[in-house]
């Protein structure tokens, strides 16, 4: 198959072929005919998979075939919704790519920047806008914006933006919205706020989820490294320096850990930079240019600063401990092995957090099992951690204090 199947544009194709795209993966094979066809659609991918073009070039293609309105007014025609700006941006330069020469004109907002560069984008008109939840509220409260015309309407990584509280704002966001349009909702994982979400916003939706030979997960080898947490800096500075890996992307569950890090690596003469919400906006884009480029070996992120980001051929993403919600160990771990490569995902896990593990095994209905890093075996003599009960009601008791942010 190619993408040539799908009757779009020859303005796409081209852009396409200029790309070096010439099949579509699997989400794109099935997800594209079916927006073309104008059905909903229901998608569970991670990222990697190819969804930005799953859902883009349906949406520059049908703006292309159906004629734009007469006057310049910033209200557009189709609209997508990341959960953070750096995933806006990466979606933004995708959709860019895809339609360039097309004519169509492509806006983006996102907060943490000022409004004033963001209006110029829209005073001339817009049909197709990305944008973050909270931004793009604030533009509808000034009246610099209005979402009366949107036709087609997309969220990316909706699991995300649930896990982030926006609910609230996607529900007065779809009072903006006019009810005729269609919706797609993509997402890495469904959970029960997923199902509720899309049951309120789609309108029988076609349900797309790979098969798991198709997933990501499937290309990426994961190893669980049992060790002493006060040997955390160590063993990553070891890793990084017996392993021939052009690049690292390494999750701190806290902004503190991500600095005490790079802190660590820096005295050991490991140049790495971090990401996270502490930092200046002008800071972080840097940071993860300096990454992307490939000016920076090491970039040590947390989970919400790092949601989004696309690097091409990342070999290794290391976690310096599990995350408390499951679902991003997900998210995390398919940051590599991605395009039809493979990758690798180590984890590096203390006594505390034997809990989490055993709780991502069964979400995942799988084990990861663990092993030693030779010269950095456990202390078998160490104390215990303070034993827990087992219970489903003590279960639930710390899977809400870790929601809430609290271990």
């Amino acid at each position: 198959m190619s993408f040539h199947s799908f009757a779009l544009p020859e303005s796409l194709l081209a852009n396409l072929q200029r790309l070096g795209f010439s099949e579509p993966t699997p989400v794109q094979a099935r997800a594209i005919p079916a927006l073309l066809a104008g059905k909903d659609l229901l998608v569970k991918a991670q990222t990697g998979t190819g969804k930005t073009a799953a859902f883009g070039l349906p949406l520059l293609s049908q703006l292309l075939n159906e004629p734009a309105m007469a006057l310049n007014l910033p209200a557009p025609r189709a609209l997508v919704l990341t959960p953070t700006r750096e995933l806006a941006q990466q979606v933004y330069d995708s959709l860019r790519d895809y339609g360039r020469g097309s004519g169509l004109k492509l806006a983006l907002v996102y907060g943490g920047v000022p409004l004033e560069g963001q209006l110029k984008q829209l005073k001339d008109g817009v049909d197709l806008l990305v944008a973050t939840p909270g931004r793009l509220l604030d533009h509808l409260k000034k009246r610099t914006l209005r979402l009366d015309k949107v036709q087609f309407l997309v969220f990316d990584e909706a699991d995300r933006m649930l896990d982030m509280g926006f609910e609230d704002e996607i529900r007065a966001l779809m009072k903006k919205l006019p009810a005729e349009r269609r919706t797609a909702l993509f997402s890495a994982t469904f959970n029960d706020g997923i199902w509720r979400l899309a049951k309120s916003l789609l309108t029988e939706p076609e349900h797309i989820e790979l098969a798991h030979c198709e997933d990501t997960a499937a290309r990426i080898e994961e190893r669980v490294f049992t060790i002493d947490a006060p040997r955390r800096h160590e063993i990553v500075a070891h890793l990084l320096k017996t392993n021939p890996w052009s690049q690292v992307l390494i999750f701190s569950r806290t902004k503190q850990g991500a600095d005490a890090l790079v802190d660590s690596l820096a005295r050991q003469d490991i140049a790495a930079v971090a990401l996270h919400a502490d930092l200046s906006q002008s800071q972080r884009e840097r940071n993860y240019s300096d990454f992307r480029q490939g000016q920076c070996r090491v970039l040590v992120a947390t989970d919400v600063a790092a949601r989004g980001l696309d690097v091409e051929a990342l070999p290794c993403v290391i976690n310096l401990e599990l995350p408390f919600k499951r679902e991003d160990y997900v998210h995390r771990i398919g940051r590599t092995g991605r395009a039809g490569a493979n990758g690798l995902a180590i984890t590096l896990l203390a006594p505390e957090d034997l809990r989490l593990l055993e709780e991502l095994e069964a979400m995942l209905d799988r084990r990861l099992p663990q092993q030693w890093l030779q010269g950095f075996e456990p202390d078998l003599n160490a104390p215990s951690p303070e034993g827990r009960s087992l219970s489903r009601a003590a279960q639930r008791q710390r899977a809400k204090k870790r929601a809430m942010g609290r271990k």
